[in-house]
């Protein structure tokens, strides 16, 4: 079978040329036997804050939040948001990852960097310890 490949498009107009080079892609990895999946942000109206939402449940420590111990903490006890587990689950079943969005000042637009805020979450897709080559999204 061909190569999963997952698309995280960050535009808000399809007519546009980031949607047009996404609608390319599509066809063009289709052709060639790849099943392709899109995250289309906009569309989906995915939420860029990093927020407590993030966590469903008990927090590890009620007292400070922090965001980045809150997730990997939630992470390992399966304790992530719905939405958050969706999308870990489309980047865990792909072969190919392509992030097609505008730069805006020099950047990703933000409803992207949410994206990788939210999801790419230690634990998930990097260990301190587990890095380069023995890295955990290999």
């Amino acid at each position: 079978p061909g190569k999963k490949v997952l698309i995280v498009y960050a535009h808000q107009e399809p007519k546009s040329f980031n949607g047009s080079l996404l609608k390319i892609a599509v066809e063009e990895l289709t052709k060639q036997g790849c099943s392709v999946t899109v995250s289309d942000l906009y569309a989906m109206q995915f939420e860029p804050r990093a927020t407590r939402n993030d966590i469903v449940g008990h927090l590890h420590n009620s007292e400070a939040f922090s965001y980045g111990v809150e997730t990997w903490e939630a992470y390992k006890r399966g304790g992530l948001s719905k939405d958050l587990v969706e999308e870990q689950k489309k980047v865990q079943e792909a072969d190919l990852l392509i992030f097609q969005f505008p730069l805006f000042w020099f950047n990703m637009p933000a409803i992207l960097k949410g994206w990788m805020d939210r999801v790419l979450v230690q634990g998930f897709a990097y260990d301190l310890s587990k890095v380069y080559d023995g890295g955990l999204l290999q």
